[in-house]
């Protein structure tokens, strides 16, 4: 247990290790995970190290596995998780049987990525051409049969108008007398639909009108080879006069990335390259999708293995970079490392050792001293499934130093019941117990599924967190006696109504009054009496008086606590100086200013109330209950304000005035002590040290040494007073205005209480009540029907239906008491409860 409220006592071990046997005994205490080792080497450079290239080798692996994983991921294929137990560091024989599969799944997965996108390609230029194909040979057949190749050319080129520009053109049919200089040219290709605009406003400016564009859009997306994205192109022709302008329209074209392609001129070369471009299409098709199932196969072997490989291939980067950190003697035959051991572990530790040795074949045994040190230990805590996640949020705001007080296992009951404060809610709670509860009791299975979910691996690691906020916030809802925002009446109410009936039927917003017969002078036996939950007038008064003063309650107790664990310190590193200007001037500070305020709390509530049967005393009812943070105000600025209600004391207690102003005196004086306190302490002690030559217990205990310990280096020098105003400055200033705004912050535990309880009212109104009525409704209208599908028929009083009969045509009574019998109506045509047709004549069977 005394790990449990106090780090580990740890201890400064040198370990010896023969060569052949380290990597083993490494690997063994890396498994173990209580060893931290020491840097021996901290002035060689990380590349001059004598496993820097085993380091080398796990980082190209790590390279590759991360490559085949992306691969993985990017065909959608699962990993198979790694299944029992997380598999041991490999020996360094396997490490090169890794390389090799790993170098083989690479270069295999690299070549057929190779292999495929070549193919992709090809598939995406004779995709490209068949589009080209049928694209020109559309824009050749609706210009057939009209003018002559050189007539249409020339007046598409020369018009001004480009709606023009669609006259008939006929390509392939030269005529002989034509000078061939003036016959038009044409190129064919395809752009990304984006760029066409752009495409179109630079052909027209750079060739000055004297070309003819067509487009068309490809209809279907294209898969880029590179990337794998789905792209939409456009198929355009461009006809033009001249080299000089093919030249101009070619550099556009590559300048805007398009893609050209040779076309025919005469139809039946057209019909015959398309022809032969379907046919390489087919087999490219069968080709790719050969590379495709190749691929797969491959990236489906890896992905059995590949979690199990990642965790082979980091267990053995860990233990070279562990070796790293050793040193070698003279012989370069043995390694000497240093590590910080728990002491209560010494055993496990020479027993993990030996295995290791076993494992290597090694015939000389690793020797484990203990060495005695000056330093200071490192902090570890021991922690099991449990407290595991309470831990980590104490390492959420710091790491207490060595062997210092835990605060862990207090927040195992201060956090979930700090959050039951504002989360106080039955119903609620109730669904977040059984929340955390199922992840508890399905841990095994939940754990064996490895779900890569940040947010589920946050909740799951809480669990039991969740279980205990969850119940706590039970416990605070039968408190506050609140479930969905209403109220439970389990022991009977301590009030009585004395409003009429009328009152009670017309009025929006009852209230509650103490100073009346109406309170029975006995309390509820636990939790708020339900009755306030119909006080609608002041029940919103009520709940926050009683949150805010229970909040300062709690939160005042709570610091309390935390200072009183510094005492638990000081006392075992038997710090008296520290128990005498630390410890008690900052619990008077909090006795006599905080504290304060809550007897006051508590003599409020037990002096001021009614006072039955005839309620003559007023000095002791509500109307002269002062209020809390006035009178704390008023006494820390020495301020008296008489009390201007008639018959009122102004004060709640005989001496109640000269006691504050004591108290706070009392409070600021506390602060100097704080301050100059400890370095007086040490400026006289190094003044006796300097003078009588012995060294400081206390000067050696501030620096973490316990009783029995040795002395750290650092007490052997005289501190610099300076730095130790600066720090104890430091220090006052933070508890101060800490006491101060921590104690306000609790009032956040009010403040959240309330705006839950006011949103689980708004839900219940808005969402739960309707949501409830509407299922009632339904389930009325689907009895209704079932009784007409069954009855057909109602009463005679027309508002509820028979009850169950041996005889569907018997008569029998009403639910109001009357006799009732089977109507039929002539006219009727529809049944009165489900609505559906039926015939227009007389029938026992209709309404």
């Amino acid at each position: 247990m005394g790990s449990l409220f106090r780090s580990e006592e740890m201890t400064l071990c040198q370990l010896f290790l023969q060569s052949e046997a380290a990597y083993a005994c490494v690997s063994e205490l890396g498994e173990l995970g209580l060893v931290q080792f020491r840097d021996l080497n901290p002035d060689v450079n990380a590349f001059q190290r004598k496993f820097v290239n085993e380091v080398r080798r796990c980082d190209e692996m790590e390279r590759k596995l991360r490559y085949l994983e992306k691969e993985i991921r990017r065909d959608g294929i699962p990993m198979l998780e790694i299944p029992g137990e997380v598999p041991e560091a490999p020996q360094p024989r396997e490490m090169i049987d890794l390389e090799a599969t790993f170098e083989k799944l690479e270069n295999e997965l690299r070549e057929v990525n190779q292999n495929a996108e070549a193919l992709k390609r090809n598939y995406l230029e004779l995709t490209e051409l068949k589009h080209i194909l049928r694209k020109t040979q559309v824009f050749f057949d609706e210009h057939e049969g009209g003018a002559s190749t050189t007539e249409s050319m020339t007046r598409a080129l020369i018009s001004d108008d480009p709606n023009k520009h669609m006259g008939q053109v006929q390509l392939g049919f030269r005529d002989k007398q034509e000078s061939l200089e003036f016959l038009p040219c044409f190129v064919a290709g395809v752009i990304l639909r984006e760029r066409i605009p752009a495409f179109e406003r630079m052909l027209w400016r750079a060739c000055r009108g004297n070309v003819f564009l067509r487009q068309a859009e490809i209809d279907t997306p294209l898969e880029d080879p590179s990337s794998s994205d789905q792209v939409y192109k456009s198929v355009f022709i461009i006809f033009f006069q001249g080299d000089q302008l093919k030249t101009r329209v070619k550099k556009i074209c590559e300048g805007f990335r398009a893609t050209l392609y040779p076309c025919p001129e005469a139809p039946a070369d057209r019909r015959e390259m398309a022809m032969g471009v379907m046919t390489r299409i087919e087999d490219l098709n069968t080709v790719l999708g050969q590379t495709q199932d190749h691929r797969h196969r491959v990236l489906v072997a890896a992905a059995k293995n590949i979690k199990n490989w990642f965790v082979k291939v980091r267990k053995i980067k860990a233990i070279y970079h562990t070796l790293n950190l050793f040193n070698l003697d003279v012989t370069q035959k043995c390694l000497i490392a240093e590590c910080w051991v728990p002491a209560l572990d010494l055993e496990t530790i020479q027993l993990a050792l030996r295995r290791g040795t076993e494992r290597s074949g090694s015939s000389v045994p690793p020797i484990l001293n203990r060495m005695e040190t000056l330093e200071d230990p490192p902090t570890y805590n021991r922690t099991n499934k449990f407290t595991s996640a309470f831990q980590n949020l104490i390492y959420a705001y710091g790491v207490a130093t060595y062997r210092e007080v835990n605060p862990a296992p207090y927040t195992i009951i201060t956090f979930p019941f700090l959050f039951a404060v504002m989360f106080g809610d039955l119903g609620h709670g109730a669904i977040m117990a059984v929340f955390g509860f199922w992840m508890c009791y399905k841990e095994k299975p939940l754990q064996a599924k490895k779900i890569d979910s940040e947010i589920w691996n946050i909740f799951f690691g809480g669990r039991y967190i969740v279980l205990l906020m969850g119940l706590f916030s039970m416990y605070t809802g039968l408190i506050y006696n609140d479930i969905f925002s209403k109220s439970l009446n389990i022991f009977g109410s301590s009030w009585r109504q004395n409003y009429n009936e009328s009152t009670l039927t017309t009025a929006k917003s009852l209230q509650l009054n103490p100073d009346s017969m109406d309170y029975l002078q006995h309390p509820y036996p636990f939790g708020i009496d339900p009755v306030w939950q119909l006080a609608e007038a002041n029940k919103i008064i009520f709940m926050n008086a009683y949150k805010m003063k229970i909040s300062i309650i709690i939160g005042v107790f709570h610091m309390l606590f935390g200072v009183c664990l510094s005492l638990w310190n000081h006392l075992y590193f038997k710090r008296r100086i520290s128990v005498y200007v630390e410890f008690i001037p900052q619990i008077l500070f909090l006795l006599l200013l905080f504290f304060y305020m809550v007897l006051l709390m508590f003599i409020k509530w037990t002096s001021y109330g009614p006072s039955p049967p005839n309620f003559d005393d007023v000095r002791t009812s509500g109307y002269c209950a002062p209020s809390i943070l006035i009178t704390f105000i008023n006494m820390m600025l020495f301020k008296t304000d008489p009390n201007m209600r008639t018959d009122c004391d102004d004060t709640m207690f005989a001496g109640q005035m000269g006691l504050q102003k004591f108290f706070v005196i009392a409070a600021l004086m506390c602060v100097p002590v704080m301050l100059f306190g400890k370095p007086y302490f040490i400026m006289k002690e190094q003044k006796a040290r300097a003078s009588q030559g012995h060294q400081s217990i206390e000067a050696s205990a501030e620096n973490g040494t316990a009783g029995g310990a040795p002395v750290p280096a650092s007490a052997h020098h005289d501190e610099d007073i300076t730095e130790v105003f600066i720090h104890q400055a430091i220090h006052t200033i933070e508890y101060v205005l800490g006491s101060v705004s921590h104690t306000a912050s609790y009032l956040r535990l009010w403040a959240l209480s309330l705006a839950h309880a006011q949103l689980a009212e708004v839900a219940w109104n808005m969402l739960l009540r309707k949501g409830i009525s509407t299922l009632i409704i339904i389930h009325t209208l689907s009895t209704c029907r079932a009784a007409c599908r069954t009855r057909r028929r109602t009463c005679a009083c027309g508002r509820c239906r028979w009850r169950t009969r041996s005889s569907p045509r018997s008569r029998g009574t009403c639910c109001s008491g009357k006799a009732c019998s089977p109507r039929a109506t002539r006219a009727a045509s529809t049944c009165t409860w489900c609505s559906r047709a039926g015939p227009p004549s007389p029938s026992p069977s209709w309404c």
